[in-house]
């Protein structure tokens, strides 16, 4: 009799698939180190939904004077699958799915699509989330083809994640009623009508949109404040208004996304890409860390991280600073924030920034004065609308006295920025990383 050993343990007690074909790789190219050779074998073919066998490819590719892969074929179960529906998959179009990434494979995709890695309820009911609008037809479950317990059944697509699923299951969909993310594409599709047949927009470029873009943002802020001002039970109207105020700032993010295209610059799939490639980075306690991300499959939560072990949300601010200036390569804590924010925001965004790097200012004299007028002022309400009302006087007194409120502020947070710049080559050229340097404000 062979002797053989399986790896049906880790699947039972791996946290994640991406674990199980790591340890499965690393455990057959040790037993090699030993042995000198070692034979692995898969159900079907070896070069069908084995990721184990990629993870192999890729190391024998590595260390090609030392390792030798031979795959040897075989039938895979994809030709069982099309023996029981009875179709000709390079004829018919089918496209196969991985059903962990319906959502983004399937996108865009009618149908027919064949869907494998389909063994478990959540994953059949994450399929049903992301479709739109349900498959008039019903749905061909395929489950342990080729054994004496093989079924073949339809399904209504309202009861796919009613299936008792396992590790053998496959889902045929002959047709969707709508594309998966149909509306984005739909989007997208707009825009690059509109750039090629509407007069006003063909004349657009990046600058004549900027105020437009600017304008949009606002809009969506006040939409934001009405949502949150409103009656928890009365919501209805100002989401509606959040919804339509979103998708115009998405209408700006389509088109310089689709004027960057024009450029041979990037693509609005671009911006999408680097978005997630850029959030995966500045969350490790969110994705982990030690697991590529490979554009179509998120990695997978960090192994044996509990879900309140993760820091407060002041930790989580500082470490996202910290990514981000890893990745954009700064040389101040204050590079990267927009010139054209609001005065008021301008100086919230950089002191933000120096509290995190300095600690907090010492006051000054004008800060002394502040604190003595809401002081007067408490017998008017609660801080913040005695701050409000504050900051209402000062703009009637330089609206009296012919002054620019927002120039001036904005005049004295670069100033601030100057004066903490210097503190920052200071505690460089010294080697401080803690920048503990007392700065004043006021």
């Amino acid at each position: 009799m062979v002797d053989y050993r399986s790896f049906d343990h880790l699947y039972e007690n791996a946290e994640t698939f991406d674990e199980v074909y790591r340890l499965i790789a690393e455990a057959l190219l040790d037993e090699t180190s030993r042995e000198g050779q070692v034979i692995y074998a898969v159900p079907g073919s070896p070069l069908v939904l084995e990721r184990s066998v990629r993870r192999l490819q890729e190391e024998a590719e590595l260390r090609s004077d030392e390792l030798i892969l031979d795959l040897l074929p075989a039938m895979s179960f994809l030709d069982v699958v099309w023996s029981r529906l009875r179709v000709d998959p390079i004829e018919d179009g089918v496209r196969l799915i991985d059903g962990h990434r319906f959502a983004t494979q399937a996108a865009g995709q009618r149908g027919p699509l064949l869907v494998a890695h389909t063994h478990a309820q959540w994953v059949l009911s994450d399929m049903k989330l992301s479709v739109d609008r349900s498959p008039s037809e019903p749905v061909v479950v395929l489950q342990r083809l080729g054994t004496g317990e093989e079924s073949v059944v339809e399904v209504p697509w309202e009861e796919l994640d009613r299936i008792d699923a396992d590790h053998l299951t496959t889902v045929f969909i002959p047709e969707l009623s709508q594309p998966v993310g149909a509306e984005l594409a739909l989007s997208i599709e707009m825009m690059d009508r509109l750039r090629e047949q509407c007069p006003w927009d063909r004349d657009q470029d990046h600058g004549t949109l900027r105020k437009y873009l600017r304008e949009e943002t606002y809009e969506v802020l006040d939409a934001l404040d009405a949502v949150v001002d409103a009656d928890p039970d009365d919501v209805g109207r100002p989401y509606e208004e959040l919804e339509s105020e979103l998708g115009d700032l998405w209408f700006q993010i389509l088109f310089h996304s689709r004027l960057a295209a024009e450029q041979g610059q990037f693509t609005v799939a671009d911006v999408a890409r680097t978005l997630t490639e850029k959030m995966v980075e500045r969350h490790p306690h969110v994705f982990d860390p030690a697991v590529s991300f490979d554009g179509d499959l998120l990695p997978p939560q960090p192994s044996g991280r509990d879900d309140d072990d993760t820091g407060d949300s002041s930790e989580m601010a500082k470490t996202w600073e910290a990514k981000k200036a890893e990745q954009s390569d700064r040389l101040s804590v204050f590079d990267g924030i927009p010139s054209d924010l609001p005065s008021l925001a301008f100086a919230d965004k950089a002191l933000g920034r120096a509290i995190r790097s300095f600690g907090r200012p010492r006051p000054g004299e004008a800060a002394a004065v502040v604190d003595s007028v809401l002081a007067a002022t408490s017998d008017q309400g609660d801080g913040p609308a005695a701050m409000g009302k504050v900051l209402l006087a000062l703009a009637l007194r330089g609206r009296e006295l012919g002054l620019d409120l927002e120039h001036e502020l904005r005049r004295a947070v670069l100033q601030l920025l100057d004066e903490v710049r210097a503190l920052e080559t200071t505690a460089a050229s010294a080697g401080d990383e803690s920048r503990s340097e007392s700065w004043v404000v006021g």
